[in-house]
């Protein structure tokens, strides 16, 4: 009776259900991954994003390549040629490489063909060799073949495509092929192989030129092969004519070493302490090649430039 009074009087009154209490926020996950926000970012040391970046160094082998035509000839003679490749995953293989300089001779356009033919003829031949090795499944009974005799043969195959098809042209053909650490160089002429680690400083090629011949023989110098009216004139090269003879040389690369391959428009013109200083002050072997040729122009840069450089991983931080 109350009630119906009090409804009469002031109106139906509506009575609210109390708000429900607020969930507990979800316990963080810590390890989960968020991204880093202005206000964290803020309160690091100034240097700390480059320590963060720069502190494993990569597990992969590291590639720089440069060339120049030179200040004084017209045309390019000179080619570089590079394959790289790595599978990481459940199942890895090794890191490897191809590497190759060609440095022609025989005037324009004999120069520039036999060494584009040289290069792509080497390559082709050894990787169809060499790749399906690699890319066999791991478990499988397939037998990486003999690198050093692919390598000679690859060689030979080129010389033979440069004789057939430009008769009065020639190139120097020096190749690193590079699996993981192990290192099988295949050479001929006068382009150069160098290793580099902090503390050595290697050429691993030898030159097929006079010259060098005549150092060997010692009837000149160091000093007068630099000046020698007939320090360009090679006894072995590709396309001389069949039978090619092949330095084939197979080492291995310490943890950290760069292998430097590089026509004679730069090992002509820039000194080894130089190279190696240069080396050295240089952050990336892509600098490193960059400043090279660079040095190679400043010296007047007479001939076709051409360096090409691989660093292999350096030791892992335990």
């Amino acid at each position: 009776m109350l009630n119906s009074i009090l409804e009469k009087l002031f109106g139906k009154q509506k009575t609210e259900a109390p708000a429900p209490a607020a969930s507990p926020p979800p316990p963080r996950d810590l390890d989960a991954t968020v991204p880093l926000s202005p206000e964290m970012a803020a309160q690091l040391p100034p240097d700390a994003m480059t320590a963060l970046t720069d502190s494993r160094p990569p597990r992969r082998m590291r590639l720089g390549v440069a060339q120049d035509v030179g200040r004084v000839r017209s045309h390019n003679e000179d080619v570089l040629l590079v394959f790289t490749g790595e599978l990481a995953g459940l199942e890895t293989m090794p890191s490897f490489g191809l590497f190759v300089v060609a440095d022609g001779m025989g005037g324009h356009s004999l120069g520039e063909r036999a060494s584009g033919i040289a290069a792509r003829t080497v390559a082709r031949i050894s990787m169809e060799q060499i790749l399906p090795s690699l890319l066999a499944d791991p478990h499988s009974e397939v037998e990486r073949p003999p690198l050093q005799e692919v390598m000679e043969s690859a060689m030979a195959a080129a010389n033979t495509a440069v004789v057939s098809s430009v008769p009065e042209g020639g190139t120097t053909l020096t190749c690193a092929l590079l699996i993981g650490e192990q290192l099988i160089l295949s050479h001929v002429g006068d382009s150069r192989a160098y290793i580099i680690t902090e503390d050595t400083f290697e050429q691993i090629t030898r030159d097929h030129s006079l010259v060098q011949r005549l150092q060997e023989l010692g009837q000149i110098t160091a000093a007068e092969a630099a000046v020698h009216p007939q320090r360009s004139v090679l006894y072995r090269a590709v396309g001389q004519g069949e039978g090619l003879e092949v330095d084939v040389i197979a080492r291995r690369l310490p943890p950290g070493a760069s292998l430097l391959l590089c026509s004679d428009g730069l090992w002509g013109l820039v000194p080894d302490e130089k190279i190696l200083k240069t080396v050295q002050q240089s952050h990336t072997p892509q600098a490193a090649c960059e400043a090279l040729v660079a040095a190679a122009n400043a010296a007047g840069g007479p001939d076709n430039i051409t360096a090409v450089m691989v660093q292999v991983p350096p030791e892992p931080i335990a």
